[in-house]
């Protein structure tokens, strides 16, 4: 297949390319509509006891409380004839909004606990109805509209809506700034990267392409079911990474064969089946990465794998179709706008990295422990690890969302910003709602509970006042809890575990809803699929990479070497940004881990470091199969891939830092841990853990058993000079050195060339 693309590159190139400009201006047109099928939100999983509660609240009492605007008194306090008459407007005003649903007041008859301690602050609480991005601009509107200075009074608004609003404002201005800086650094260091102005454009092509194809994606599937408009900013981030990775990868194939002295249609031929094949089980690779993202309930995990595994597959697309009819059109002239450094750096080998090979592979363990001890310790901090999801502390302090949060967690009782609601299934008896909510309100970390029956403290009922009578129904009861003031995020999940162990009064259920309650419920959701997932991961790299190996070794080195770096990068976050280290540096708050974008971080990561392991193993390989030695084989591969890693490492790398510009401290942490495991597995991993492992598994690198052999001969993908040879009868070989002689292997040794070498 991959020499019938290149023979078709080279008959009707631009034919090719001219179909290629016809799709791809088709899919920047259906692309720009997906803008408008995104949605926001999609953290929580829609099965969830919480999301339940959430819905029958709304459908019953018109909804949980998601937007709090708190309103201080300039002067005069709150009893003063001018401040009452503002607060009163301002309820009668929100009551009015179109969506807004069950407005509860300081002003309205009843709503005296809706006031601070020392009394010059009280509350307007509302529902905001519709999905999340209804939700979203409904908060908006009546955020501009109804906050700031209003003649006796200031209104600052908070809650969810207003949390989430201002979530989303802050990420679209981080991000602004981060491409700002990223793309413009980036087109720098690819010119340099690669010493030629035409060259540096080639990388840029596949990743327009794929941007543009994935948009197109996304506009289908936004039409069909809900997408995170979060999903934007990993196809962008995503798409230009994978053309640089492609692209270096291609172009410079192409180029080194052209400076061996093949002419163009050969020098091609050779890159589509080599560096074409290498760039197809990269892809696979990634693809089964981001595919665990799907097992995931919340829309927010799922968006990830949809523009993910639309953007790999695109840029794989581009770069096997479109950039071979380029580089047959180009021909020498791909190395056009040449700069004074283009001749090193269009250098088939590189020296330091078969200098750093044998160093290893001469030593491996002395060379390797150190580096594996740093990694190991890097990792520690995860045994300390704890998770959570995005509230107020992930904004700057200074964020007027977070600013409420905090006044409402010191200055009104019951301390929590959000309470729990329970709301039972079916209508429950005035005795059994009375000893039920008594049972509730005993709960250690529980200050008060509010149900149509009275207000509970310590099991201790005071009668029910104007507040509490919209609380009961005859086919349903509301009971709202307030956490004790000052208790932490894991004091009121453990509130949520032990109101849900309380037996359900009446004949139906008592679901649980609130922030803290959507808190446990996604935990356990992601939790409970996180083993599937990982497995899923495990399975269908160790198959692809068997496929493309013809080992079962090659597989499990790949997988554990990748899961040391990744363990390393993610505890260094978990230093960072749980622990509150560098935190005067990023300026974020320390807090728990973000367990979404922490599962992301994951399945991207692994997936592009498994992208430079083929990148790497694919060079090795063909040396191996072309009679070189075990050791002659990895020493001369990472001399003819450890730049491209680099670089290519390096550019990615220099995408995903930017993200620590922003004020976002989820994003920080995204976009520093990424950037960091990738540089972890391109240097140390690829320069020294992988010769190193290669070394000690000597001939049994290659391993495979009998009856897999035989499998691999018939369904692996081999290069065209034919199946490669695995395990001992690859060994034996007359042209492979003994092992024995491996560190002293001279480097002008050269292997046969017939695997397209």
């Amino acid at each position: 297949m991959l020499r019938r693309i290149a023979e078709l590159a080279l008959r009707r190139p631009r034919a090719l390319l001219a179909l290629s400009l016809i799709a791809v201006v088709a899919m920047g047109a259906v692309g720009f509509g997906a803008f408008g099928k995104l949605q926001a939100g999609g953290f929580e999983d829609p099965d969830a006891p919480s999301s339940r509660a959430q819905t029958l609240i709304a459908e019953k009492f018109g909804g949980e409380d998601n937007l709090v605007l708190l309103v201080r008194a300039e002067e005069g306090g709150l009893r003063s004839p001018g401040v009452r008459e503002a607060g009163e407007k301002l309820t009668k005003d929100l009551k009015q909004e179109e969506g807004i649903t069950r407005v509860s007041s300081y002003w309205d008859a009843g709503g005296s606990a809706l006031t601070s301690r020392d009394g010059s602050q009280a509350l307007v609480l509302a529902h905001v109805r519709g999905d999340s991005s209804e939700v979203a601009d409904r908060a908006k509107e009546i955020i501009e509209k109804r906050t700031g200075e209003r003649g006796p009074v200031e209104v600052r608004a908070g809650g969810a809506a207003a949390l989430n609003n201002d979530i989303s404002a802050q990420v679209s201005a981080d991000l602004a700034v981060a491409e700002s800086v990223a793309v413009p650094v980036t087109l720098v260091l690819l010119v340099i990267a690669f010493g030629s102005f035409v060259a540096a454009l080639l990388p840029l092509a596949i990743g327009l392409i794929a941007i543009l194809g994935t948009f197109a994606e996304l506009f289908v599937l936004g039409s069909v079911t809900d997408v995170s408009v979060f999903s934007v900013n990993l196809t962008t981030a995503l798409g230009l990474g994978l053309g640089i990775d492609y692209g270096l990868l291609i172009v410079s194939r192409f180029r080194e064969r052209l400076s061996e002295g093949d002419d163009v249609g050969d020098a091609l031929r050779t890159t589509v089946t080599t560096a074409g094949r290498t760039i197809a089980f990269s892809a696979a690779t990634v693809v089964a990465a981001l595919a665990a993202l799907l097992l995931f309930p919340p829309f927010f995990l799922r968006s990830f794998a949809y523009a993910g595994i639309g953007v790999v597959a695109v840029a794989a697309l581009a770069a096997l179709i479109v950039v071979p009819a380029l580089l047959a059109v180009l021909g020498h002239r791909v190395n056009k706008g040449r700069l004074p450094w283009a001749d090193a750096v269009r250098r088939p080998d590189a020296p330091v990295w078969g200098r750093l090979a044998r160093t290893v592979m001469r030593r491996p363990a002395l060379t390797a422990l150190p580096v594996l001890a740093v990694l190991l310790l890097a990792a520690s901090p995860l045994l300390g690890a704890r998770f959570g999801m995005p509230d107020e502390r992930v904004l700057p302090q200074d964020a007027q969302s977070r600013e409420v949060s905090r006044v409402l967690a010191e200055d009104f009782s019951g301390g929590s910003a959000d309470g729990l609601e329970i709301v039972t299934t079916a209508g429950v008896p005035g005795q059994q709602l009375d000893a039920y909510a008594q049972r509730v309100s005993r709960l250690d970390g529980v200050a008060r509970v509010q149900a149509s029956s009275g207000v509970y403290t310590d099991g201790e009922a005071a009668p029910a006042g104007r507040a509490q009578a919209g609380l009961g129904r005859a086919d349903a009861q509301l009971l709202t809890v307030t956490a004790e003031r000052g208790s932490t995020a894991e004091e009121r999940q453990d509130v949520v575990r032990a109101v849900r162990d309380v037996p359900a009064p009446g004949g139906g259920e008592a679901l649980v809803g609130g922030r803290d309650a959507q808190l446990v419920d996604t935990k356990t959701s992601i939790g409970d699929r996180l083993p599937g997932a990982v497995g899923m991961v495990v399975g269908t790299t160790f198959l692809l990479l068997f496929l493309f190996t013809g080992s079962v070794v090659q597989p499990l080195r790949a997988l554990v070497l990748n899961a040391v770096s990744l363990t390393a990068s993610i505890g260094a976050m978990v230093w960072i940004f749980q622990e509150g280290h560098l935190s005067d540096v990023l300026g974020f708050t320390a807090m728990p881990m973000d367990t979404s974008m922490t599962v992301l971080m994951f399945c991207i990561v692994f997936g592009l470091s498994m992208d430079y392991e083929v990148f790497v193993t694919s060079r090795i390989k063909e040396l191996h199969d072309g009679g070189a030695s075990n050791a002659e084989s990895v020493t001369r591969g990472l001399s003819r891939t450890g730049r491209i890693v680099t670089m290519a490492a390096g550019l990615l790398a220099v995408s995903f830092f930017a993200f620590t510009t922003g004020e976002i401290s989820f994003l920080q942490m995204f976009g520093l841990g990424s950037g960091l495991a990738i540089l972890i597995d391109a240097v140390a991993v690829r320069g020294v853990l992988v010769p190193a492992a290669m070394r000690l598994l000597g001939r049994g690198a290659w391993y495979a058993p009998g009856p897999l052999r035989r499998l691999h001969r018939r369904v692996g993908l081999a290069e065209s000079a034919g199946p490669p040879r695995i395990g001992a009868e690859a060994e034996a070989e007359p042209t492979a050195k003994p092992e024995a002689d491996a560190g002293e292997e001279r480097e002008e040794a050269q292997p046969r060339t017939g695997a397209g070498v």
